[in-house]
């Protein structure tokens, strides 16, 4: 069995105008708490609560604060908020019920006020029915949940942890590693080795990797002169715009990735691990800020949940030197282009070879040599998905951060 975490959407049906003013209500009062909390540089959960604790909040969107804000503080190291923010709760503050002979099947009962609560009818996105569905017998469990409103829609996105069945009882001997490398030249890049060693059947997003760094300019740029106009909301607007494509192209190429894992003999997916990737980033602040910002943590989150569905194991590696050793002779080589990886062994036969290819087989062959060490990454992701909604437009924390505030169906 593995442990898979995942965020289901739930549309809001039509709320008549006293729940709209409810939820308005919370939204604001929410907001208002979050900023003078961060205001008052609040490094504690104690420091929180002294200021959350006079807000018209339910007990659980307090308690989502308390932990929230510190993060923000001495971990993000947010420099500011972004205006509009969804309303946390803690897992505690939601209820689920079903009634499969009505029309609209689901309701949920979302947290007002300490003694107040509104359930709602909500339409679930129809992939994700069976693990709502698993949360509401019991064989799933509920973790923070979030509300938002977007084009006079209200959705909740609550994170859902459950076992899922492996696919396959192969030992880490019989496996067939996949390298997967993550970067900008191509968005992502696979090949594994054949039975004889070989590298085989490479497969590379570069058109993916232009698309998403010509929407990331545009979004940077855009929405930076907007801002200097005082054109927040449109500001806003535009971006999310942006991010959803973004994302869209995201999720496309996850699932090839995945798709090419299910054409492999008892394929095992190896990622760099995003601990080591953080720490050994030291490029100056320009590129460092760019690569922090790339999305790796929700291209792993991404990879790593489509495959678990698909019964395919995941493990990382760390990922020191995979980009400059060769994967022949294993000597350091390096980057003449961005493309090509140049090894320095005269005696090597490769020579010249794509360097997106030669990271790849590194990261497989990382798996290979006993060097594999799977991580558990709560909710499948890093900082950047829960702090950088709110220090956008910098790059080092936005890229992860559109499953808080999809209006569309988060898969």
């Amino acid at each position: 069995m593995t442990e898979l975490t995942k965020t289901l959407e739930l549309k809001l049906v039509k709320p008549n105008a006293h729940k709209r003013r409810k939820l308005r209500e919370t939204r604001e009062a929410y907001q208002q708490a979050l900023h003078d909390a961060f205001d008052a540089q609040c490094t504690t959960q104690t420091e929180a609560n002294n200021v959350v604790v006079n807000y018209d909040l339910s007990g659980y969107a307090k308690n989502a604060l308390k932990k929230y804000v510190p993060q923000l503080t001495t971990t993000y190291n947010a420099g500011e908020l972004h205006d509009d923010h969804p309303v946390r709760f803690t897992n505690e503050g939601l209820r689920l019920d079903h009634k499969p002979k009505n029309a609209i099947e689901w309701y949920v009962k979302i947290p007002h006020h300490e003694d107040y609560h509104l359930w709602m009818p909500a339409q679930p996105n129809p992939e994700q029915r069976d693990w709502l569905e698993a949360l509401n017998a019991g064989d799933a469990t509920m973790g923070e949940s979030r509300l938002f409103e977007r084009d006079g829609t209200w959705y909740l996105h609550v994170t859902v942890t459950r076992d899922v069945e492996d696919g396959s009882e192969a030992s880490a001997e019989e496996r067939t590693p996949i390298g997967v490398d993550i970067g900008e030249a191509s968005l992502v890049t696979v090949c594994h080795r054949d039975r004889h060693g070989s590298p085989t059947a490479p497969e590379l997003w570069t058109d993916e990797g232009k698309t998403v760094r010509r929407l990331r300019k545009t979004y940077f740029t855009a929405t930076r002169r907007l801002q200097t106009r005082g054109s927040e909301r449109i500001a806003e607007s535009f971006g999310d715009d942006l991010w959803d494509q973004i994302d869209d192209v995201f999720h496309r190429v996850t699932r090839k990735v995945v798709e090419y894992a299910e054409s492999v003999e008892n394929p095992v997916l190896v990622l760099e691990d995003l601990t080591y990737i953080r720490e050994s980033m030291d490029y100056g602040e320009y590129m460092n800020r760019r690569l922090h910002g790339w999305g790796f943590a929700k291209l792993h989150a991404q990879i790593r949940y489509k495959a678990v569905e698909k019964g395919i194991p995941v493990e990382t590696v760390n990922p020191r030197n995979t980009s400059k050793d060769c994967h022949a002779c294993g000597e350091v080589g390096y980057r003449p282009r961005q493309a090509t990886f140049k090894c320095t062994n005269d005696a090597c036969w490769m020579g010249e070879y794509q360097a997106d290819v030669n990271g790849a087989v590194n990261i497989a062959d990382r798996y290979l040599s006993g060097e594999s060490r799977f991580r558990e990454h709560e909710n499948d992701d890093d900082s950047a998905e829960d702090g950088g909604r709110l220090t956008a437009p910098q790059d080092s924390q936005a890229d992860a951060t559109k499953q808080e505030t999809l209006g569309t169906y988060a898969s």
